[in-house]
């Protein structure tokens, strides 16, 4: 788990590889800062989630059936947890325990401080949930997660099997009750929260003919969502994955192509900036597609973005709404 040779963080500053679209990017690129290959050798980087405290980033390998730990001090990477249940989405609670969404078992869970695993939801209605994907952690303690039959449409990010439930996103309190907040999305996907939490943002991966991000009203009280409005449509054969709100509510997506044959993927693979009303202010271009990222390091913003097959980074001029 070494960084590829055949990648160099460009010798130009500031970096071509950081393209601006609009000037109000121009305040979050650092002039010398560079795109930077951390880690590679992974068959499906996915939801990067950042440990402050003990200075490290945990990140997925799908189809590796692992977790994998980047740590910021020795830059070396480690198998953290091997079975992860083919783990995909990484969060932390106020608590600062991690919460994984399992393909295989189908469930989402908690790892306690001494290392046991707490189940949070596994089914609803008495069946069985799909592949819960990503997820996020309000301020109440509630626990909102996307639940897509990915990882059950084959063997290479779960195991082969039949939905039992519609394509959701949930809502899991801080009693431990499960609800659902949308069931009408196809391919509910990367979620996140404004950064006064009076916004959801959530990728709907499989709608037709564009990919699109939704931003729903959440309501008072905090535990329903109201009227939605249509963010960012990606257009052609663009397609959005994992997604995260900073602190003046732009929002930073993974993106890449649809796999469509005409899609030019080298030139739509990286991480798309948008502000809150949906304008693009940035392209970070990348060797491969961007599945998911997060905000992280001393200062909180340093941009973690994982790769098809490596762990990329950026250092920016915001931070992550949920490090304020």
């Amino acid at each position: 788990m070494t960084a590829d040779l055949d990648f160099r963080p460009n010798p130009r500053s500031p970096d071509p590889a950081v393209q601006v679209l609009a000037p109000a990017f121009m305040r979050y690129r650092l002039y010398s800062a560079s795109v930077e290959r951390l880690a590679a050798g992974f068959r499906w980087a996915e939801g990067p989630v950042w440990f402050g405290d003990g200075r490290f980033l945990l990140f997925s390998d799908i189809p590796g059936d692992r977790i994998i730990r980047w740590d910021e001090t020795t830059g070396a990477a480690s198998v953290f947890r091997q079975p992860s249940n083919h783990a995909n989405g990484l969060a932390r609670d106020r608590q600062g325990r991690l919460i994984a969404c399992e393909h295989v078992t189908r469930r989402v869970t908690r790892t306690e401080y001494d290392g046991r695993i707490t189940v949070l939801a596994d089914r609803f209605d008495d069946k069985r949930l799909n592949s819960p994907n990503d997820l996020v952690c309000k301020s109440d303690g509630s626990i909102w997660f996307s639940d897509p039959p990915f990882g059950i449409a084959g063997y290479w990010e779960g195991d082969k099997a039949d939905a039992e439930l519609p394509q959701s996103v949930y809502r899991i309190d801080p009693e431990g009750g499960l609800s659902v907040v949308i069931g009408d999305l196809a391919g509910p996907n990367g979620l996140c929260f404004s950064p006064d939490e009076s916004t959801l943002y959530v990728v709907e991966s499989r709608a037709t003919p564009h990919r699109r991000i939704w931003g729903y009203e959440v309501l008072a009280g905090g535990t329903r969502l109201g009227e939605r409005r249509l963010v960012v449509d990606a257009g052609g054969p663009g397609a959005i994955d994992g997604i995260k709100c900073d602190e003046d509510g732009n929002l930073w997506c993974g993106w890449g192509s649809d796999g469509s044959p005409s899609a030019r993927s080298a030139e739509l693979d990286g991480v798309m900036v948008f502000d809150p009303h949906g304008e693009p202010l940035a392209h970070i271009h990348l060797p491969e597609r961007c599945a998911n990222l997060c905000f992280g390091g001393a200062k909180g913003n340093r941009l973690f973005m994982a790769g098809s097959h490596s762990l990329y980074a950026l250092y920016v001029g915001t931070r992550g709404a949920s490090m304020v």
